[in-house]
């Protein structure tokens, strides 16, 4: 556990600082007279619509929230209740978030783009935007999601309402976003959208309204089968044992004596009585033989005679 601690403030920490350095070049204004042509004037006024901006966005603010409580764990503050505040919106902005939407941007855009780039990233743009950056917002924004997972186990949501309505906010609002474009400046953010009719456009927005969600769920069972099923709470455990039946403990077998066997005390008594009179014919061999019984008759007379 420790050594897992360790590992997610260097990753946290590092995260941090690459994703930053990203967001640096993503809002850099890039002068159109500069490169000639026009998706240079595109690039500037349409960068904070697209959705691998928010989704890189997302995951700036989730690892500074958990950067902030690895700190907190750090100094031996992670008890205190703002640090507790700070793990709860970590976890909230992850599962609703970051997560979703990071597979949704990865797996959308490479599909599209193994189809036809044209309709997502077109050629043109290679000679503003350099061949790392594509993948600093479309493949490497998944392999931080996977890491934290290995990292960090959440097996259930920690605010399952609260997350939805996170998840649905962006959806529809997002969905505002590139509407919004297209019906005031009469272009679509993504080409893709342009070689649909209307009926095609409504179904491909069900196919990402509905990814999301299918992302959201499938995270707490793959979360399960990494770090194993949650353990049970020591509260719990406790009354679990306190309901099952106690085994009584069987006295050990205590063996009785002579005296106990035989009754009441006047039996004991003459028992007693009894073995002290006949000790020696009790101790002698052959005590029960007929023979032995006249001898020792005969002997009594001879030693009572008078001669």
């Amino acid at each position: 556990m420790e050594e897992r601690n360790r590992s997610s403030k260097w990753f946290h920490g590092t995260a941090l600082l690459y994703t930053l350095f990203v967001l640096k070049y993503v809002y850099e204004p890039v002068h159109p007279k500069k490169h000639g042509f026009l998706p240079g004037a595109d690039r500037n006024l349409y960068a904070v619509a697209t959705l691998d901006r928010y989704t890189l966005s997302f995951q700036t603010v989730f690892l500074f929230l958990s950067l902030t409580y690895d700190i907190c764990e750090w100094l031996s503050l992670h008890e205190v209740p703002r640090a507790k505040k700070i793990a709860y919106w970590r976890d909230i902005v992850f599962t609703s978030l970051v997560l979703p939407y990071t597979l949704f941007v990865s797996l959308m855009f490479w599909s599209v783009y193994w189809i036809d780039r044209e309709l997502v990233f077109p050629k043109v743009y290679d000679s503003i935007v350099p061949w790392w950056f594509n993948h600093c917002v479309h493949t490497n924004i998944s392999i931080v999601v996977l890491i934290e997972t290995l990292l960090q186990a959440r097996r259930k949501p920690v605010n399952l309402k609260l997350e939805l309505i996170l998840t649905t906010f962006v959806n529809v609002g997002y969905a505002v976003v590139y509407y919004s474009i297209f019906f005031f400046a009469n272009r679509w953010l993504y080409n893709v959208f342009g070689i649909m009719t209307w009926w095609q456009v409504c179904m491909y927005q069900l196919l990402i309204w509905a990814s999301s969600y299918v992302f959201y769920y499938m995270q707490f069972p793959i979360n399960r089968l990494i770090h194993g099923s949650e353990p049970e709470p020591e509260k719990t455990v406790i009354e679990r044992v306190e309901k099952e039946p106690q085994l009584e403990k069987v006295p050990e077998p205590v063996e009785e004596t002579v005296f106990e066997k035989k009754g009441n005390g006047i039996a004991k008594n003459f028992e007693i009585a009894a073995m002290q009179n006949n000790l020696d014919t009790m101790d002698a061999p052959f005590s029960s033989d007929n023979w032995s019984l006249k001898y020792r008759s005969l002997r009594e007379k001879f030693e009572n005679s008078r001669l």
